[in-house]
């Protein structure tokens, strides 16, 4: 179980969010909207257990974590709002080393199949800086069908995806569901899920 308790969280003297409560249980999501400014970021990143909120408590199976909790750590699967690809590499070689950085050794047949599902089978061997936005964001489809951790928290995962990969990405996060996970996916385009598994929640703009 993934809990939020009255999550607060500052920028300056303005008050991004305050009072924030969710609670998720297995084969969940929550997804975060909201315009820009409104902290839909920085609560992931509390979530995520990379910032600390200016009040309130997450909670991981039921108990408190404080960030950079290696409980939490080991649970989860966090892709941020940027591509973080290292364009130098190959779409093989970056999949590759995210995995690594999961701890997870994927044989290379494996990591050519994920790429071939989400459409990349003739770029795999090719520079990162070649790649379209979206194509750069399917390779990000592809750790999440390789990944293995309970709870996946994505930051615009649908950014710059055309219709084929948003229906791949609602697929891939359902599937995940499905096999008892959570997510937590924060968007400004609709990601349509199973609407009996899926909360929403709506962030407003920052106020004084």
């Amino acid at each position: 179980m993934l809990e939020a308790q009255s999550l607060a969280a500052r920028r300056g003297y303005a008050t991004l969010f305050r009072d924030v409560r969710f609670s998720l249980r297995p084969g969940e999501a929550l997804v975060v909207t909201g315009p820009n400014g409104s902290g839909k970021t920085t609560l992931l990143r509390m979530l995520a257990g990379l910032t600390a909120p200016f009040e309130g408590e997450v909670r991981w199976r039921g108990e408190p974590v404080a960030p950079f909790a290696q409980a939490l750590r080991d649970a989860l699967l966090f892709n941020g709002h940027s591509s973080a690809l290292k364009d130098e590499l190959s779409a093989e070689e970056n999949l590759d080393a995210w995995l690594r950085l999961d701890g997870e050794r994927v044989a290379s047949e494996v990591i050519a199949q994920a790429l071939a599902d989400v459409g990349l089978a003739r770029q795999r061997r090719l520079p990162a800086r070649v790649l379209s936005q979206g194509q750069r964001r399917r390779i990000a489809l592809a750790r999440l069908r390789l990944a293995s951790r309970p709870l996946w928290i994505l930051d615009e995962p649908a950014t710059a995806l055309d219709t084929d990969g948003l229906a791949m990405l609602a697929a891939l996060v359902d599937a995940h569901l499905d096999g008892g996970g959570l997510c937590v996916a924060a968007t400004h385009q609709a990601l349509v899920l199973q609407s009996t598994r899926a909360q929403s929640l709506v962030l407003h703009a920052a106020v004084a």
